[in-house]
């Protein structure tokens, strides 16, 4: 089968391997039919941060179709849509005990850990699956994960109703956390975006105003308003810095952007001005319901697809996007599957 590897920092190949076998007790054998490229895939791309195997087939961002169930898995069956949680955690630490699977002592993710999606099949432990409507396009249902992650860091900041935020960075979490608020939360919702295309595109889905992260501009845009809440989904220090000083006091900046670098923070200023600096990692339970806003969500997650490719083109998609040209959000790779083999492996785990 056709997958995408990732070896090394700047080194990703696409190339035939073998497919996966019988899946293990607890394991799922799948069919990927879409999946999304992440920034944490281009980061660790750039990086190498977080190799901890290689080669490793990329991808947590994906839905696929069940092909095979292993030895006790209950729930899921040959020819259920499902999508991936990306967190490989392991279930008898403190923090799984507690429900923060997302923050697990020896948390990895998928792509990573384990084999990912972008790749014509895959598997995984199937308490990472879950279900989603036969009838949603599976390029929308792969937008599962990454909508979880901006639900959990909408949520973690607890926005008083009327209150404006301001999200910085119109990338795909940035985006889908202005889709969010744009439904769920009443007040003025502003943007910012070096990427004065993205930027565009957010405000012109979500009805969002553009800013630029400058005193005037903001307070032009709220009027008599004042700003107390913010997302950073960029990950930049100097934006985080800046953040700081513009928001009102009494207020909080949820930081959900990789940062490559540290920042020199007084934390009298926290202090004085009562700002809280939130982390948001990941998710925690927030995936099964991120697959139930999709169908209502699906003509606003359209429009924030920036291309569709195929797995042969990761390679070249993950230049484009750190290039930072495109103007749409989120690019899904499309994995067509043979219906013949997928209905004899069908047979197979029915045992006919």
């Amino acid at each position: 089968m056709k997958a995408a590897r990732l070896y090394a920092a700047g080194d990703l190949r696409v190339e035939e391997i073998e497919a996966p076998g019988a899946p293990k007790p607890g394991w799922v054998r799948l069919a990927v039919t879409a999946a999304g490229i992440c920034g944490s895939d281009l980061h660790n791309y750039r990086t190498g941060q977080w190799i901890s195997r290689s080669p490793s087939v990329a991808g947590h961002e994906f839905a696929a179709i069940v092909t095979v169930t292993g030895a006790g898995v209950a729930g899921f069956a040959p020819g259920d849509p499902v999508v991936a949680d990306s967190r490989f955690w392991c279930g008898a630490c403190a923090a799984c005990g507690s429900g923060r699977q997302n923050i697990c002592e020896r948390l990895g993710f998928v792509g990573e850990v384990c084999d990912g999606g972008f790749a014509e099949e895959t598997e995984l432990p199937a308490r990472l699956l879950v279900k989603h409507p036969v009838s949603l396009d599976p390029a929308i249902a792969a937008m599962a994960e990454p909508l979880a992650v901006a639900l959990h860091a909408v949520r973690k900041q607890t926005i008083p109703s009327h209150e404006p935020v301001l999200i910085v960075g119109c990338g795909p979490i940035g985006g889908l956390a202005a889709v969010l608020l744009s439904r769920f939360h009443d007040g003025p919702l502003l943007v910012a975006d070096r990427n004065e295309a993205r930027a565009a595109r957010v405000a012109e889905v979500t009805g969002a105003r553009v800013v630029t992260l400058e005193r005037g501009p903001i307070a032009a845009a709220l009027g008599n308003r004042v700003l107390r809440y913010a997302i950073d989904a960029t990950g930049n220090i100097g934006v985080l810095a800046g953040l700081v000083d513009l928001l009102s006091g009494g207020g909080s900046i949820a930081l959900v952007g990789i940062t490559h670098g540290r920042i020199d923070l007084d934390p009298n200023i926290l202090v004085e001005r009562e700002i809280s600096l939130v982390g948001c990692h990941a998710f925690t339970d927030e995936l099964p319901e991120a697959v139930s806003l999709l169908p209502s969500l699906e003509t606003a997650l359209r429009l924030i697809i920036d291309e569709e490719i195929t797995i042969d083109d990761i390679p070249s998609a993950y230049e484009r996007l750190l290039g930072g040209s495109t103007s749409g959000l989120k690019t899904i790779i499309r994995i067509r599957t043979d219906p013949e083999r997928t209905d004899r492996t069908n047979v197979e785990s029915n045992g006919l």
